[in-house]
């Protein structure tokens, strides 16, 4: 006998032509309509609304197993999708007409999820758990995670799927990288304990591998003790070549007698980029004043390196000499270098404090043109020109444009993430907001920056990627690409998992090349995706 909501799934979405569905229904599974408008969208705000059939609420990873199980074993297999904080852009967690797996109703904010072990130091954390909630359950162990996100409300699960990268990662590498352990419910609906030494393949694949192999319910994270305090530095440059190069300076000192963080930005006069935005705030209103005049003087777009000392009170006097002996080496704007203190946790959680205030004025819940790019170093000065002082000339949109570079030998190639071919590359986020009526134009400027790049050969690979053809998800996969498709014929050879990223259609994952788009738009709307 199927458990009830199971059988509910088969009955709401037609499966089984039974008229007692209402009878099946569980507690578990939500197929109205206000629920499934609830988990129509995301944070992009930019793909189409698309509702799913159902919505599953599991009370342990075992409903997700048997939900998986069920759709893989069909003769009319479904797609699933996880769905963490839904803070997907480009509608990568959507799953139209098919189930979506609240992972939120695993427990979040539940203790009982997050569990701290001082010796040997890790942390296991539920895959529906958000970093802050792990962030703070270790902090009172005294412990903390080496690798962070820039916004820490975000799911574990979610990140690891990708890579989470922020300004420690020219350190310790992305999350990825500072995992020991996950487990793993694949697209069969096997539940899987792996590691580097066991399962070795699933556990490289899963990280960075975009949701197409499996659902991370738990991962083991390495922890390391816990700074109190942090001294938050913003340095202004009008150089490029200084700041680029003094940022390169900084992430080469990998041994603890430089910079806990190191992130830099683009700074526009006619926004002021990072002065008044949503990731903090930091200057006081005579300093903002102060780099506009600045940044008016030299056509409009100046940068920001923003780096950060970790501290325990009360060596503050060790902390300034580290401080002072640090910025003498660097090339910034005699006069510009602006500094606060904040204690750990405020430093990391930063972003919040943005968030709610664009939520209290309706200015969160906007569409999100984002374009997060990884650019190897070599093309950096003729980026600079093309696009910091080129197309985003007229850039008018709030939100900063972050630009830090990142030593790739902090990741672990054999993981699914993709990065450029040198050893240093740069993370380039340009993180825009725009109201209904203006996103297109953002959108547009985005297709000429990756055209411009094209166009010069640029070999970037996009972060968070979004493409509809399979050619292009092979390109950007690389050598990667055919271990990839061997993994997904292994653990979701029905191509259930995930549909929302765009990278294999179902009858791809019998060996036909299919583009899913195509593929998707011939399904009955407000049915299950059918697989056959």
């Amino acid at each position: 006998m199927l458990p009830p909501f199971l059988l509910a799934i088969f009955l709401a979405t037609g499966l089984l032509p039974w008229p007692e569905a209402e009878a099946f229904a569980s507690a578990l599974l939500a197929v109205d309509d206000e629920t499934a408008l609830q988990f129509s969208s995301d944070f992009g705000r930019l793909a189409p609304p698309a509702p799913p059939a159902a919505v599953l609420r599991p009370s342990s990873p075992d409903d997700i197993a048997d939900l998986l199980r069920l759709a893989s074993s069909s003769s009319r297999p479904f797609a699933v999708a996880a769905r963490g904080n839904g803070h997907s852009i480009r509608g990568q967690a959507l799953v139209p007409g098919g189930v979506v797996v609240d992972m939120a109703a695993l427990g979040r904010g539940d203790h009982s999820r997050i569990n701290v072990s001082a010796s040997p130091a890790y942390v296991d954390a539920g895959g529906e758990q958000l970093w802050i909630d792990v962030l703070l359950a270790t902090l009172e162990h005294g412990l903390t995670p080496r690798s962070w996100t820039d916004y820490l409300h975000l799911t574990v699960g979610g990140t690891l799927s990708n890579a989470g990268v922020s300004g420690q990662a020219f350190r310790h590498g992305p999350q990825i990288s500072n995992v020991h352990e996950v487990d793993i419910i694949t697209g069969r609906g096997e539940m899987v304990t792996c590691s580097r030494d066991v399962n070795s393949d699933l556990f490289y694949g899963v990280l960075g591998g975009l949701g197409q192999l499996g659902i991370i319910t738990r991962a083991r994270i390495a922890v390391e003790p816990a700074p109190t305090r942090v001294r938050w530095v913003r340095l202004i440059y009008t150089d490029f070549t200084a700041f680029i190069d003094d940022q390169e300076r900084l992430i080469s000192i990998t041994d603890g007698t430089g910079f806990d963080y190191v992130e830099g930005s683009l700074l526009m006069d006619q926004t002021t980029t990072l002065i008044n935005n949503w990731r903090s705030s930091f200057f006081s209103g005579d300093d903002s004043e102060k780099i506009k005049k600045l940044a008016s003087q030299f056509g409009g777009a100046i940068y920001c390196l923003e780096a950060a000392v970790y501290y325990n009170e009360p060596v503050t006097d060790a902390v300034d000499e580290k401080l002072a002996s640090l910025l003498r080496k660097l090339r910034f704007v005699s006069g510009f270098a602006f500094a606060v203190d904040a204690t750990y946790l405020a430093f990391l959680d930063r972003v919040r404090e943005g968030e709610l205030r664009l939520r209290a004025v309706g200015l969160w819940d906007v569409p999100h043109p984002w374009l997060n790019l990884f650019v190897p170093k070599s093309a950096m000065h003729v980026f600079e020109s093309g696009v910091f002082k080129g197309i985003l000339k007229t850039n008018n949109s709030p939100g900063p444009v972050l630009i830090y570079p990142v030593n790739k030998n902090k990741w672990d190639e054999r993981m699914s993430a993709v990065t450029p071919n040198e050893e240093i590359f740069y993370s380039i986020g340009l993180l825009r907001s725009a109201t209904s009526g203006e996103w297109q134009e953002l959108e547009r400027q985005n297709e000429e920056i990756l055209g411009f790049c094209h166009e010069l050969g640029i070999e970037l690979k996009q972060y968070l990627p979004h493409y509809t053809e399979q050619s292009d998800w092979a390109r950007h996969f690389g050598h990667k690409w055919d271990k990839f498709v061997e993994l997904k014929k292994r653990y979701d050879p029905k191509a259930i998992l995930s549909p929302g990223q765009q990278i294999f259609t179902p009858d791809h994952a019998d060996g036909q090349d299919l583009n899913i788009i195509d593929h998707l738009s011939k399904q009955n709307s407000g049915s299950i995706v059918g697989i056959t």
